[in-house]
């Protein structure tokens, strides 16, 4: 072997001690305070993470996840407002009447109280839908909205065509809703609500039994902490389901 290519095996020698010597010591210290990179795959595995499905229950009917139908309807403001202006939401769905003497102005206070605990998230709304259209007009639910204190830009009080509300109220949530003229107010409806997931299906907490409990109670407060029959309150878990729903 000549003196030249021992000269050349001396002078890599020496460029990969120097840069073991200068660099090794930083690249071990920045491994150490998490700063490197890391690599697609690993970063696409965090991301996932982000959306990873929380343990709320999917509402299944005949082993198929049950979905919000299709809707489009009129809001406080006179907009046309579809299941599509939920896209990528989490929201609080409920059937009211503004003129209802009993268990409305209760459960919209409750929901006021929720529009104020996710105050400044852009993915947080509420879809109520009078059953009382005919009295109902924007006009008035706008007039409605500001008693209550609506400030939510994705909370729409909606009103439209009576037999599509009832349709997607009984055929749609199955929460019951019915004119009733030997009703207080003249209109019989569920109390509860029901808690959509961002891509627009139904989701809720399960009980003791693991069975889905479908939807929340919406007449009774936290400050109440039970109803007439003793059963506790469920707002509180209807917050903290909101919440895990939009964190998937």
């Amino acid at each position: 072997m000549s003196k030249k290519t021992n000269y050349s095996y001396i002078g890599i020698a020496f460029v990969i001690l120097v840069f073991g010597i200068i660099f090794i010591p930083k690249i071990v210290d920045r491994i150490s305070n998490d700063d490197v990179t890391r690599n697609e795959s690993r970063s696409d595995f965090s991301k996932g993470s982000k959306t990873k499905l929380s343990d709320l229950a999917f509402i299944e009917i005949n082993g198929e996840a049950k979905k919000v139908p299709p809707f489009s309807f009129i809001n406080q403001d006179g907009e046309t407002i579809s299941n599509k202006d939920y896209e990528g939401k989490v929201y609080v769905i409920e059937f009211f009447f503004t003129t209802c003497p009993t268990i409305c102005p209760r459960m919209n206070a409750n929901l006021i109280q929720i529009q104020n605990t996710f105050k400044g998230f852009e993915n947080f709304g509420v879809a109520s839908f009078t059953i009382n259209p005919d009295y109902d007009t924007p006009e008035i639910l706008k007039a409605y909205a500001t008693q209550y204190g609506v400030t939510n830009p994705n909370w729409h009080l909606m009103t439209g065509d009576k037999e599509a509300i009832y349709k997607l109220s009984n055929e749609g949530f199955n929460l019951y809703t019915a004119q009733e003229e030997d009703a207080v107010g003249g209109f019989e409806h569920s109390g509860n609500f029901a808690l959509i997931d961002k891509n627009g299906f139904i989701r809720s907490r399960k009980d003791e039994f693991g069975n889905p409990i479908i939807y929340y109670k919406g007449i009774v407060s936290e400050s109440e902490k039970v109803d007439d029959d003793g059963a506790p309150e469920e707002i509180s878990a209807l917050k903290e389901d909101i919440k895990k729903l939009l964190n998937e």
